[in-house]
């Protein structure tokens, strides 16, 4: 495995200043940035799968060990907040479970009947997509999840730094990064992990962006759950509407929190109640309801 070789450019690594150690891993994560731009086919086709299984009602399941079942974790954990996404609609499956989020539990990549089990225990099924994630492509638990779901009639796309490795065969759609030696010896949670997130963050981002949950650059489903992000909310609807920022928060205000909905009750000058209908009407796409 690529990912397993010793990196030429970092052998006296040890031998360097802070400054110089650095410099040399920014070196190795913009390697890591040009390997994903190499695969963008396969991520835009990745992103248009589960915008897909979105749009049919389906889920978004995430599967992965070690480092790269915590980057499943991460950005399953993240689309609810930031896209207003149901919580249940983006669900992450953790070799070892919730302790392997701050620590290794010993074996539990290796357990291939966990990983069938897991993902039976979240019954997945067309339309839902499962994104395997595994840096070396032949992680046991990862293929055991890719399998079940498959046998289940779920959509799969694989996620790894390994050209040729099994997982790459066992999906529908494989995403190959091929990042290379890390600069250190088998540390995936280095460069592997820097290409995986992006890919999972592009994945993920467009398509929640095809569902609808986006207008302009505004992430109009998001939930105002702080003063922060009240204040945020607002300064998005006096953006997308042109009002002043008062006017954005009595309309965030009178549409109860949802930044959609008040910026469709300023734009066409409705009830909040009314503003809700249309958008339904659209399929929730504020592009559905004003230009």
């Amino acid at each position: 495995m690529a990912t397993e070789d010793r990196n030429p450019a970092t052998l006296q690594i040890d031998t360097l200043d802070a400054a110089g150690i650095c410099a040399l891993l920014h070196a190795e994560d913009a390697a890591a940035f040009t390997a994903v731009g190499r695969v963008l086919p396969a991520v835009a086709r990745a992103a248009a799968a589960a915008a897909g299984a979105l749009a049919a009602g389906g889920r978004l399941l995430y599967a992965g060990a070690g480092t790269s079942g915590r980057l499943c974790v991460l950005d399953a954990s993240e689309l609810p907040p930031t896209f207003g996404l149901d919580p249940a609609r983006a669900r992450a499956l953790l070799a070892g479970g919730s302790a392997a989020m701050t620590a290794a539990v010993e074996g539990a990549e290796d357990d291939r009947s966990r990983g069938t089990a897991d993902v039976a225990a979240a019954a997945p099924a067309p339309p839902d997509l499962l994104l395997a994630v595994a840096a070396s492509g032949r992680t046991p638990y990862v293929l055991a999840a890719a399998a079940e779901a498959r046998r289940r009639g779920a959509t799969t796309v694989g996620v790894l730094c390994n050209p040729g490795a099994p997982l790459e065969a066992a999906v529908d759609i494989a995403v190959v990064p091929d990042t290379g030696a890390e600069a250190l010896l088998g540390s995936t949670r280095m460069k592997a992990a820097t290409a995986q997130m992006m890919v999972l963050r592009m994945i993920s981002t467009a398509a929640l962006v095809l569902d609808g949950h986006v207008y302009s650059n505004l992430l109009v489903d998001m939930r105002p759950s702080n003063r922060k992000l009240e204040e945020r909310a607002a300064r998005m609807i006096a953006l997308a509407t042109g009002c002043r920022s008062e006017e954005a928060a009595d309309a965030l205000a009178a549409a109860g929190g949802e930044v959609k909905t008040a910026i469709a009750l300023r734009v066409l000058g409705v009830p909040a109640a009314e503003a809700r209908r249309r958008l339904a009407a659209a399929g929730g796409r504020l592009r559905g309801v004003i230009p």
